[in-house]
């Protein structure tokens, strides 16, 4: 997400940082980069000029002139206002209250409603230690009901069941008396949603929501629907009282503008961003860490946080003790790291949290390290014997080609990871015998970067 915008934005920064002073004319022309960033990534056209402005202002004044570094001072002042304009600060769903609580999403048809519901549950249940009951109101699509069903059982939430024939605000009635008796903490609601905005559709909805009478409204809204998308959010926002939103298929979406102008138009914080189809796939969404990734200053508190939610302590420790005692990094071990990595997104999602300098090819680094590649890697790993495994070096060119024709690849893919082994192996010995201090100091530069204690 924000790949296009953060390219053009950091084009910009790039050309004034450095610089020991700042006249209005390369001001004015930061500015314009700036402006032409936004207007390509779908940012809503008001937005835009609100925000190119309120940088002007700042830009203009003492906070620029008086500064030391005058170009860094710039590029501050674009990364404060970017977060301003995603939110300030992340905003929790609001939970406490006598449950059961409900939560109602409402938006468009194909804005990923039911994948959401889903979601948000296994985040509920897994991270908060809720009970969760799910129902669908989507009384035109009967298999909006099925699939909520489907996925209910999937991330272990309760479900209450509907049907075609029931009027949405009688399934509601229903759904909150079975969640009181089922002493569910948490009832969310997937409303229906159709392909354009009607006057029957919204009446339906804010039926609905007279009845269920939520704790919390989120606006669920497709990233890649551009302008369509705004349009959609300020109709819902003056027809529903809206308390967030929920950005769904944001891996997909390049431009990322309707993050910046939904929040703007609705005056509601982006409360989560849906990141793929596994019903995992649902980040917290934090607007400073959101802002630095799109400046291309990396969001290392959010790949922190996610490295300890998927990484298996326990696995980690042993390997750990493992390398202590002077036993090797195996095929084993790095099948356990090519899993967790996939459990994480893949490196390419963790590639998006990282900072990277510009004159590294991120997209480059993204194609290489693609989840096709992962999973190709352990298929090698699948198809070798538990002796091969453990003792990689006993691999011949006839264990070669056996490996190769029992996964369906070449010979080549076998000694690409057999490669890839040897490096992480000599890696991990660095790291146990001298720490990550050791390891750094053989990396570009001669040593770990400015602040880093190991």
């Amino acid at each position: 997400m924000f790949d296009n915008l953060s390219g053009r934005l950091r084009d910009a920064a790039r050309s004034i940082t450095g610089k020991g002073r700042l006249s209005e004319s390369n001001i004015k022309d930061t500015l314009r980069q700036v402006r032409l960033a936004l207007l390509e990534a779908d940012v809503a056209l008001p937005v835009v000029k609100t925000f190119v402005e309120r940088i002007r202002e700042r830009a203009i004044g003492e906070e620029v002139s008086k500064s030391l570094t005058p170009g860094q001072a710039l590029v501050k002042i674009i990364h404060t206002e970017l977060v301003t304009i995603l939110g300030e600060s992340n905003v929790p769903l609001d939970l406490k209250a006598q449950p059961p609580v409900v939560v109602l999403l409402a938006g468009l048809q194909g804005a990923g409603k039911t994948t959401t519901a889903a979601k948000l549950a296994k985040k509920l249940i897994e991270k908060d230690k809720k009970k969760v009951m799910l129902v669908s109101v989507d009384v035109h699509r009967p298999a909006a009901i099925l699939q909520l069903k489907t996925l209910a059982s999937e991330v272990g939430a309760l479900h209450c069941d509907s049907n075609v024939s029931e009027k949405p605000v009688s399934i509601v009635d229903r759904a909150l008396d079975e969640a009181k008796r089922s002493h569910a903490d948490v009832l969310i609601v997937d409303t229906a949603g159709r392909l354009h905005i009607d006057g029957d559709m919204m009446a339906e909805v804010v039926s609905v929501h007279q009845h269920a009478k939520p704790l919390e409204t989120l606006f669920i809204v497709d990233s890649m629907a551009g302008q369509d998308a705004v349009n959609a959010a300020t109709v819902f926002s003056q027809s529903l009282p809206l308390t967030g939103i929920v950005l769904t298929k944001a891996d997909g979406d390049a431009k990322g503008g309707v993050a910046l102008s939904v929040r703007e138009v609705t005056g509601q914080p982006i409360r989560f961003i849906g990141v793929g189809e596994k019903t995992d796939a649902l980040e917290v969404f934090h607007p400073d860490r959101m802002a630095s990734r799109i400046l291309g200053m990396g969001d290392v508190l959010s790949l922190v946080e996610e490295i300890e939610g998927s990484v298996e302590k326990d696995k980690a420790e042993k390997l750990a003790k493992k390398l202590k005692k002077g036993r090797g990094f195996d095929l084993f071990d790095l099948k356990d790291q090519l899993e967790q990595m996939m459990n994480m997104g893949g490196l390419g999602a963790m590639l998006d949290k990282l900072p990277i300098p510009g004159n590294i090819n991120a997209a480059a680094l993204k194609d290489q390290a693609n989840e096709q590649q992962m999973r190709r890697q352990i298929a090698v790993i699948n198809s070798m014997t538990p002796g091969e495994r453990r003792f990689p070096k006993t691999i011949n060119g006839s264990r070669k080609k056996r490996i190769a024709a029992g996964c369906g690849l070449q010979i080549q893919d076998v000694n690409r990871l057999l490669k890839q082994h040897t490096q992480m192996e000599k890696m991990m010995k660095k790291m146990s015998k001298g720490g990550m201090k050791k390891m750094l100091r053989g990396m570009p530069g001669g040593g770990p970067p400015p602040g880093f204690r190991p």
